[in-house]
């Protein structure tokens, strides 16, 4: 039995009409550039923003989903099951009557909205899995002893974490679109004018956002003429062969990088207005589309080639023999490990165990 139609979403007007506005955002041009190529191409798979806390992630992301209006901003509780994710099926119901009842999930009522997911790097993999087949898919299919249901889950995923509380598996890094990278500000000019900005949005929310209002209309309208013309620009084999290098030279597994990165050029040329997509769109988008997929092989090779710290290096040299020839792993000697200084105690008064009788 397979039943796949529209599931009806919770009322868009639910979207807090608080929250900070997108256009008023200090010293994050990156990550606004990506959530807006991932709100005209949610077919991206989302943005992965990375950074110590109070960087503005979630408050980027309740800016983003105000400029959707007609979806809404849902976040998913970290202790979510896999169920109230994706949906539930009334097997029960099925077999009496014949007829599907599905009980939708966060996945649906995301839908042409922001499904934003904090911590995202703390959740099962199960979940990660879930999250990053719909984004990219646009769909959503629960399948429950030969009954499936699917329906429409087409949203911009935006996950964030904090590197020192834990990463992600490598696999699931890589199919996030596009990532960017925060970090804490040390330039007084730029913390000064995003703590006034914050000041003057918390004594008077109203005041503040009628001063954007202008600039965040301009934002919703800019959104909706890039998805209009998205379909109309096309890739020359130029692009292609500009983009299969710079992924070769960023030395990526597969060819997940070299699809993002033409979307992502894509979209960044439909947001400008431009007529035709450039070199210049995909160098723009580059640093997004790498820096996850290019981060874990630099951090392996490095881990790889990186020399000991002093002191285990100085133990390592004076326990080697000084006439050795041939290195521990070489051919003659595979599997052998160089001797390590053991620590002895002595133990006083032990008494010698009584020798056994024949």
């Amino acid at each position: 039995m397979n039943v796949s139609t529209d599931t009806p979403r919770g009322d868009a007007s639910s979207t807090a009409r608080t929250s900070f506005p997108f256009a008023a955002l200090v010293g994050q041009a990156s990550l606004q550039q990506a959530l807006l190529l991932a709100a005209i191409d949610p077919g991206l798979g989302g943005v992965l923003v990375s950074g110590p806390r109070g960087t503005a992630k979630s408050t980027a992301a309740r800016a983003l989903a105000e400029l959707l209006p007609e979806g809404e901003l849902v976040t998913l509780p970290l202790g979510a099951s896999e169920e109230r994710l994706i949906g539930t099926l009334d097997i029960e119901t099925a077999l009496r009557d014949g007829a599907v009842k599905f009980s939708p999930g966060l996945l649906a009522k995301a839908h042409r909205g922001v499904l934003y997911v904090d911590e995202v790097n703390l959740l099962p993999d199960s979940l990660v899995d879930a999250l990053l087949d719909a984004a990219a898919s646009g769909m959503n299919t629960v399948e429950r002893d030969g009954v499936s249901h699917s329906h429409a889950a087409s949203f911009v995923l935006i996950g964030t974490m904090n590197p020192q509380e834990g990463e992600l598996r490598p696999q699931l890094v890589d199919r996030f679109g596009l990532m960017v990278e925060l970090e804490n500000c040390f330039d007084p000019n730029v913390r000064q004018a995003i703590v006034k900005a914050r000041l003057a949005f918390d004594a008077d929310p109203r005041a503040f956002r009628a001063s954007y209002a202008t600039q965040q209309a301009a934002y919703v309208q800019r959104i909706h003429a890039a998805r209009e013309r998205l379909p109309q620009l096309a890739f020359d084999d130029a692009l292609h062969e500009h983009v299969s290098r710079v992924c070769i030279d960023a030395a990526v597994d597969g060819l997940r990088a070299d699809l993002v990165m033409l979307r992502a050029a894509r979209a960044l040329a439909a947001l400008e207005g431009a007529a035709a997509i450039t070199v210049g769109h995909v160098d723009h988008v580059a640093e997004a589309v790498l820096r996850h997929r290019r981060l874990n092989r630099e951090t392996d090779t490095h881990a790889r080639h990186a020399s000991p710290p002093p002191a285990q290096q100085e133990t390592r040299d004076s326990t080697e023999a000084p006439d050795a020839k041939t290195k521990p792993g070489s051919e003659g000697d595979w599997g052998q490990l160089p001797p390590e200084v053991a620590g002895t105690i002595h133990v006083k008064g032990v008494i010698p165990l009584p020798a056994k009788k024949r």
